[in-house]
């Protein structure tokens, strides 16, 4: 505790010391940060706290696209059979210098490597450095299995030695749970017995250096005097944690803060309206979700599945929740993504033929758990009330819901659990612009069991097969034609309810200039600028 009380002191001389000209980005959050370490965690609000804003990794998505270029590695080479991929890293990268840390070395391949095997190494002394954390992405990409060897060339060459070919790769590595962290801070901590703090106090390459924390209240930054791809306009970034969406419109609209995230969807037009306002927006490359556990009856027979699906009236759901921000979903991936199989038929509304097909699986009298989120997310505007309707829905055929939440990191936690009962509403947003993000990471067999982003606990061999060849074939074609192939087998098996695709909105004043709205969902600070 003496520590974090440190930190707060540190936090205002910094501000203070900023002064009256210095230029200070305030942005209104949806939450907090389940923690600063980008690895163990899927949120979104996470990887804004920490991915986006701390660290950096080898290869980064070029600003606005999905498109992979350059990051850490100033270059990289994939060998002809895919198995090897070598990267040169930049010379010169500067960790952050802080009131807690004062690195004595740039940037080497012994940063990257530790970045990753803690990961997947289970005897790694920093795997389990957290009690009870899993890395949810390593696991669900497969990394495990596809990583045969990481290997220092040299002080600046790092190669990544796979044992199958990985269609999916580079954009993999462009993701938040990529992040590379410092080895010498690993180190520091590890030797004072204070390992927990690489997840509270952390350090990386990025634009921006943590500075403080009030948990549930603010986060504060400092803009990276020596980033490696140059210094911020902005000095100062601060996270206004403000979990009402209404609250962040007042803020926003009284300029305590410069930018919002998710606003409510009944709130939209007004904020258009604003004239000190400017309202960006654009398809989210998103779904959302209801994941029955389907290891659990009667929810592991797929007509039971079926005849909930049937039940529920997507449309309202859509209609009540979205207000106009959305559409129905039919597939698990969203229709702005290639491959997407416009050819699949939808579930329809049928509350009678829902009724026959239950009575028809031996299933009456059915009690079950709908849980719903207790935040906004951009796939889900208002979780507990389309879980209400749900339950209203499910009611007329003889099905009786109760709806469960719980504090979201607990939520996130506690939904990869195998045994978890009824379903669970959740939904995505891509991380990389491929398939795989979503058919692999969210429905492959691998990404089952607990601490897995599988929330259906769904292993079906014929979907498995699909996305695995698509993972290992380089022509575009074959791949969309095994994902195609692989939704239909989806929509056959209804491990989910896909309930809708959002449009996302970023509402900021007219002062902030340079923002770029991000397809992957998270929010992306360099490039900003305010003027005072």
């Amino acid at each position: 505790m003496k520590f974090a009380h440190l930190l707060a002191a540190s936090s205002l001389a910094v501000m203070a010391a900023a002064g009256a000209n210095a230029k200070t980005l305030v942005y209104c959050s949806e939450g907090s940060p389940e923690g600063f370490d980008p690895a163990p965690y899927t949120a979104g609000t996470t990887f804004d706290a920490s991915g986006k804003t701390v660290y950096n990794r080898l290869v980064e998505f070029d600003r606005g696209t999905t498109n992979v270029v350059p990051g850490l590695a100033e270059s990289y080479e994939v060998a002809a059979d895919g198995l090897e991929y070598t990267f040169k890293l930049r010379p010169g990268v500067k960790f952050h210098t802080t009131s807690f840390f004062t690195p004595t070395r740039d940037l080497n391949a012994d940063d990257v490597i530790f970045s990753f095997m803690r990961q997947g190494d289970p005897a790694h002394p920093w795997h389990q450095y957290v009690p009870g954390i899993s890395y949810e992405y390593y696991a669900g990409m497969e990394m495990p299995t596809v990583i045969k060897e990481i290997r220092k060339v040299d002080d600046l060459t790092v190669k990544f030695v796979l044992t199958r070919p990985e269609a999916p790769f580079l954009a993999n590595l462009a993701m938040s749970f990529a992040s590379i962290l410092s080895k010498e801070y690993a180190d520091k901590l590890e030797a004072e017995g204070r390992m927990a703090d690489m997840n509270n106090v952390p350090v990386g390459t990025g634009p921006f250096k943590f500075v403080a924390y009030q948990k549930d209240a603010v986060i504060r930054y400092q803009a990276h005097e020596d980033y490696w791809a140059g210094r911020e306009k902005i000095d100062d970034l601060v996270f206004a944690i403000t979990t009402d969406p209404a609250v962040r419109m007042q803020k926003l609209q009284a300029g305590e803060c410069h930018i919002m995230s998710y606003p409510a969807p009944a709130d939209i037009e007004a904020l258009k309206a604003d004239p000190n306002l400017q309202v960006m927006e654009q398809p989210g490359l998103n779904v959302a979700y209801l994941a029955y556990n389907t290891t659990i009856a009667p929810f592991d027979k797929p007509e039971v599945r079926r005849a909930l699906n049937m039940a529920m009236n997507k449309q309202a759901i859509v209609d009540a929740v979205f207000q106009g921000t959305g559409q129905m979903a039919k597939n698990p991936i969203p229709p702005t993504m290639w491959s997407y199989n416009d050819a699949v038929e939808d579930v329809p509304f049928d509350p009678e033929g829902a009724k026959k097909l239950l009575e028809e699986a031996g299933v009456s009298g059915l009690s079950m758990e709908v849980w719903a989120m207790p935040v906004q997310r951009p796939y889900m505007p208002n979780a507990r009330r389309t879980a209400e309707l749900i339950q209203e829905d499910f009611s007329k055929v003889g099905v009786d819901v109760s709806i469960v939440s719980y504090e979201w990191g607990e939520y996130l936690k506690k939904s990869t659990e195998p045994g978890r009962q009824g379903a669970v509403i959740l939904g995505w947003t891509g991380d990389n612009g491929d398939p795989d993000n979503f058919l692999a990471v969210l429905l492959g067999c691998a990404a089952t069991g607990d601490g897995g982003a599988n929330r259906a606990q769904w292993c079906n061999k014929e979907f498995d097969d699909l996305i695995q060849k698509a993972k290992v074939t380089s022509d575009p074609a074959e791949r969309t034609r095994l994902y195609e192939e692989a939704q239909l087998v989806f929509k056959r098996e209804n491990p989910w309810a896909t309930l809708a695709h959002s449009t996302v909105f970023m509402p900021m004043s007219k002062k902030v200039s340079g923002y770029v709205m991000d397809p992957l969902g998270t929010h992306n600070f360099t490039g900003v600028d305010i003027a005072e």
